[in-house]
């Protein structure tokens, strides 16, 4: 073999070496285990909307989940990922090479999260539940609740717009913002409020709005389930025979303070729309995000002759309830002694 022919195949290995040895290294850019998970704190990666490649980068590297952050790069540039990005929660894997992480980021197959609400009496408990377990912001969430143009887009006034979110568990994506929570709201106010129970309301000759503010009502009387349906059929009995509706938590509404145990004369003095010692009907809007045990008392509220309720003297939570004024006011009274031996002022 000649010196020429010799360096020729010298020339070759070399260059059929380094082909191995760069296929190596591409095959591990790519292909090579890069996620590691055992000093993470969560799997999942959160990309907020709008988010640039290099922010991404950022949030990856302080995630410190990749042993190899610069292959990462290398491989979404030659994917095209760092144009396509897409906000969410995406579940990280052990294990994961960097082409199973960008195709996951790139499809935007999110993991979904739960958002459970209830027991809420304001916009902010409601905006800081939400916040806490999506992107939107807790303070355009409160925002919307005075923006007329939307809420009047969405068929609600700024009084009854709480009557639109229906306290539930529903599945979301982490990156849905404040507008989109609040558009999904309505979507499933009006699955809820099916053709059933609109005809249920309008047998009662009530409006959904209107089954919802009373059902606010009956929430604040009384936390025993088995009871709210007598409890919407004496404020059903009251409205029919246009009573005013003399709910003391409407009064704690207009006071702004939910924590008074005590209503007293001077109380039901306050000159507020929500105070119904003083006018007749519903309130202007619902005193709290009713529940939905509260609504389907109201639509299928108990028949019976009770126009006045007290708290029992027991407080055990329940009711005494009364026909006539005069067997109200024998019930009032003895209450009235167990909240006086119970040094009770307020």
């Amino acid at each position: 073999m000649t010196k020429t022919l010799r360096r020729m195949w010298l020339f070759i290995v070399v260059l059929v070496l380094l082909a191995v040895l760069l296929g190596g290294r591409f095959y591990r850019y790519i292909y090579g285990n890069n996620v590691d998970l055992t000093k993470v704190e969560s799997p999942y990666l959160y990309v907020p909307n709008g988010t640039t490649f290099s922010g991404l980068k950022k949030i990856i590297e302080d995630k410190g989940a990749l042993k190899d952050i610069e292959s990462f790069v290398w491989v979404a540039q030659k994917k095209g990922y760092n144009d396509n990005i897409k906000g969410g929660r995406y579940l990280l894997k052990q294990g994961m090479n960097n082409n199973q992480l960008i195709n996951l980021l790139r499809s935007g197959r999110q993991e979904a999260i739960n958002i459970t609400f209830n027991n809420i009496r304001k916009p902010g408990q409601l905006a800081s539940v939400v916040s806490a377990k999506l992107m939107a912001d807790s303070a355009e969430l409160v925002s919307l609740f005075s923006n007329d143009s939307l809420i009047r887009e969405l068929g609600f006034t700024r009084e009854t717009f709480l009557a639109m979110f229906i306290p539930n568990t529903y599945q979301m994506y982490w990156n849905t913002d404040a507008k989109a929570f609040v558009i999904r709201m309505k979507k499933e106010y009006d699955r809820f409020w099916s053709e059933d129970k609109r005809n249920k309301a309008k047998a009662l000759g009530l409006s959904p709005v209107e089954v919802s503010i009373l059902a606010s009502i009956v929430d604040e009387e009384t936390i025993m389930s088995d009871e709210k349906p007598v409890v919407a059929g004496l404020y059903i009995n009251r409205l029919n025979k246009k009573i005013r509706l003399q709910a003391d938590p409407t009064v704690k509404y207009a006071l702004g303070d939910f924590t008074i145990q005590r209503v007293l004369s001077k109380d039901l003095e306050i000159d507020s729309p929500y105070n119904t010692y003083m006018y007749a009907g519903l309130p202007p809007g619902p005193i709290r995000i009713p529940s939905i045990v509260g609504i389907n008392a109201v639509l299928n509220r108990k028949e019976h002759s009770y126009y006045y309720m007290c708290a029992k003297e027991d407080f055990s939570g329940y009711h005494n309830f009364a026909k006539t004024l005069a067997q109200h006011n024998i019930n009032a009274a003895r209450y009235r002694n167990e909240l006086r031996k119970r040094g009770i002022r307020r």
